[in-house]
């Protein structure tokens, strides 16, 4: 299982990971040859980051919901 979880938050690393790699070429003006405009370029690479970003704040946030460690209840990870 844990593995599973892994690899379920790597490949949204590296997707994000790409976006800003799209985002940083686009920005340089480097085209990439899947792309036909370095806008449409920085788009995907944009949504690419925002998504993996999503995802991986997502699992962060349900895995604490899940554990009870949210901000604000009896057990958590802020309270002294």
């Amino acid at each position: 299982m844990r593995l599973i979880a892994l690899l379920m938050l790597v490949l949204p690393a590296v997707l994000a990971t790409y976006g800003i790699k799209l985002m940083r070429d686009a920005f340089f003006g480097e085209l990439n040859m899947l792309f036909f405009h370095i806008v449409i370029q920085f788009i995907i690479g944009l949504v690419l980051f925002v998504g993996g970003l999503y995802f991986i704040g997502g699992f962060i946030l349900h895995r604490d919901k899940k554990r009870q460690l949210n901000k604000g209840g009896k057990r958590n990870r802020y309270s002294s």
